[in-house]
C-alpha cells in the first residue's frame, strides 16, 4: 500500500489503514462503463480498491461524451472497456483492472460475477437488472444498483446480509413500452456523475464496514429541487430462495423481427415522398421532425391508423429506434400484408451521422 497516496484516507478517523488494506483486498465488478459506471469506476480506482473488473460491450460515441467525463473525443469508435482500462491505468497504476468486453448474459453472468466481492450495477436496462439481481443472490453477492431519468436518479444495496433483493421492490419487469430511456427522454449531465458517485460511496461503505449500508432503502435524488428521500421496503424470504437462473432475461414483447432501414436511407426517402409515421410526443416532434413527416404518438397510434396508407411502404421513426419498433409490431398485426420498416437509432442517429 503506497501512504503517501492515500494518507488522506488513512488519517480519517473510523477509517485509517485497517479501511484501506481492507480497499486493497477487495474485489469490484461493475457492470456498464457509460454513465454511472464512470464516476464508480473512477473513484473506486482512485480510492484504492484492489481488483476492478469491468463489464461492457458497447463503444464510445459523440452523444456519451456531455456525462461519461472520463472519456474524450479522442476515444470515439473505440470499446468503452478499452478506453476505461487506458484511463484507469494512468489514474492509478496500482489497481488491478480486469476487462470483460461482453454483454452480461445468461451464458455468463455466474462465470463472471462470481470471482468478486461485490458487483456494482450501473446498467441501463430491466433485464440485466434482474439477471444482476438473481445472479447475486445465487452467489451470496451484494449489489449496488442505481438508476436515473431526467433530472432524477436512485440508489440503494440489495443482498446484503441477507437483506431485500431487487425484486422485494421491483417484483416483476415491465413492459418494454412501459419504460423510458435517457435516449428518448434524455438526462442532464451531471445526474449521473451524482448517483454514480453515491454508488462508489456505498460500495466503500460495504467493503469497509464504515457506516451504514442503504440495504432495505430506495434513495431518491431530485436535481432540480436537490432533494432526497428515502423509502422503506422489507425482505421477502421467497425472492432468497431461487436456485437457479431464468431461461431468458428479455423484455415480455413478441419476439418476431423488426424489419430495420438505417438513417442513412432517410435522404433517399425524403427525396421520393416516402411515407414516414413519426410517433414521438408532440414535444419532440415539434423540436424537430423531418420534412413531410406524419406525425402519431405511439400512444394514439392505435385510434389513428386511418391516416396511415397501408397500399405503400410505411417507414416508422422516433427518437432512438424503440418505440418505432413497437409501433412496427403494432401496426403489423393489423395490416400484415404492407411492408413496415423500422428506422433504427431514430432522430438521435440521423442528427449526429446525417444532418
Amino acid at each position: 500500500m503506497h501512504q503517501e497516496r492515500y494518507i488522506r484516507q488513512t488519517t480519517l478517523a473510523g477509517f485509517g489503514k485497517q479501511g484501506q488494506e481492507k480497499l486493497s483486498r477487495a474485489k469490484v465488478l461493475v457492470i456498464g462503463a457509460g454513465g454511472l459506471g464512470v464516476p464508480v469506476l473512477t473513484y473506486l480506482n482512485a480510492m484504492g480498491v484492489g481488483t476492478i473488473g469491468i463489464v461492457d460491450e458497447d463503444v464510445v460515441s459523440l452523444s456519451n461524451l456531455h456525462r461519461q467525463v472520463l472519456y474524450d473525443e479522442n476515444d470515439l469508435g473505440t470499446p468503452k472497456v478499452h478506453a476505461a482500462l487506458n484511463k484507469l491505468k494512468v489514474q492509478n497504476s496500482n489497481t488491478n483492472l480486469v476487462a470483460h468486453p461482453v454483454f452480461l448474459t445468461v451464458a455468463n453472468a455466474l462465470s463472471i460475477i462470481e470471482g468478486y466481492d461485490v458487483v456494482v450495477d450501473a446498467s441501463d436496462n430491466f433485464p440485466t437488472r434482474y439477471l444482476v439481481n438473481d445472479a447475486c443472490v445465487l452467489l451470496k453477492k451484494p449489489f449496488v444498483y442505481g438508476a436515473l431519468h431526467a433530472y432524477e436518479g436512485q440508489v440503494s444495496v440489495f443482498n446484503y446480509q441477507k437483506g431485500p433483493t431487487y425484486r422485494c421492490l421491483f417484483p416483476t419487469m415491465p413492459k418494454e413500452d412501459e419504460v423510458p430511456n435517457c435516449n428518448e427522454n434524455g438526462v442532464l449531465g451531471i445526474i449521473p456523475g451524482i448517483i454514480g458517485n453515491l454508488q462508489a460511496l456505498e460500495v466503500i461503505k460495504l467493503i469497509t464496514g464504515v457506516g451504514s449500508a442503504l440495504s432495505g432503502q430506495l434513495l431518491l435524488f431530485n436535481g432540480l429541487h436537490n432533494s432526497y428521500q428515502k423509502i422503506k421496503f422489507k425482505c421477502k424470504p421467497e425472492n432468497l430462495a431461487i436456485t437457479k437462473l431464468q431461461d431468458v432475461y428479455e423484455w415480455h414483447t413478441p419476439c418476431a423481427v423488426v424489419p430495420t432501414i438505417t438513417v442513412d436511407a432517410i435522404p433517399n426517402l425524403l427525396q421520393n415522398n416516402a411515407q414516414i409515421i413519426d410517433v414521438r410526443t408532440p414535444a419532440e416532434y415539434e423540436n424537430y421532425h423531418l420534412p413531410n413527416s406524419l406525425h402519431i404518438p405511439l400512444n394514439t397510434l392505435a385510434a389513428n391508423t386511418a391516416e396511415i396508407d397501408f397500399s405503400v411502404p410505411v417507414y416508422l421513426l422516433c427518437q432512438s429506434g424503440k418505440r418505432s419498433a413497437i409501433a412496427l409490431k403494432q401496426l403489423q398485426s393489423i395490416h400484415p400484408k404492407t411492408s413496415f420498416f423500422s428506422i433504427l437509432g431514430g432522430i438521435n442517429q440521423y442528427l449526429t451521422t446525417c444532418s
